[in-house]
């Protein structure tokens, strides 16, 4: 046995996920997603357009992709680490959910929490795509919850910067 929980030697832990792209007419050319290294869990995407975003604005950016995600899965929409910390730029709604339902363009909310206007061109890189199974939840009402040693406490009730 592997030292993952019931995966046996020799047996594949991530085999890949089929997922359908179509490209859009605006999206002809670009690199479809790609994973940068062997141990990435996000996909790179990239723009479809150019655009500048100015300090404080978001935008919907066009990936020039539709995708079909197999039932009982997500893509997640995540920011790039780079862009966040050298620009600003990053997914307001992060991690952004494409449902396994939707057909129309993939398009990334970005905003520019940086100081300056931030250019996009067509091609750059603006977001990373992680393929995520879901777990739908079936709500079970009940008159009382078990007690927990937190109980009903809050934001910071376990603690946090003002214990250090």
């Amino acid at each position: 046995m592997n030292s993952r929980i019931g995966v046996s030697e020799g047996a594949p832990t991530n085999a890949p996920v089929p997922v359908e792209v179509k490209r859009l007419a605006h999206g002809k050319g670009l690199d479809l997603p790609a994973y940068a290294t062997d141990g990435a869990a996000g996909m790179d995407v990239v723009s479809a357009e150019d655009i500048t975003l100015e300090p404080g604005a978001r935008h919907p950016v066009a990936t020039g992709l539709a995708l079909a995600i197999p039932h009982g899965f997500e893509i997640q929409v995540r920011p790039r680490s780079g862009l966040a910390l050298k620009h600003g730029i990053t997914v307001p709604n992060t991690p952004g959910t494409i449902d396994s339902d939707y057909r129309g363009e993939l398009k990334v909310i970005l905003i520019n929490h940086g100081a300056e206007a931030f250019a996009i061109k067509r091609g750059d890189r603006v977001a990373q795509l992680v393929l995520a199974p879901v777990v739908q939840a079936a709500w079970q009402e009940v008159d009382e919850l078990d007690a927990t040693e937190r109980g009903a406490g809050g934001f910071g009730s376990t603690g946090g910067h003002a214990k250090l």
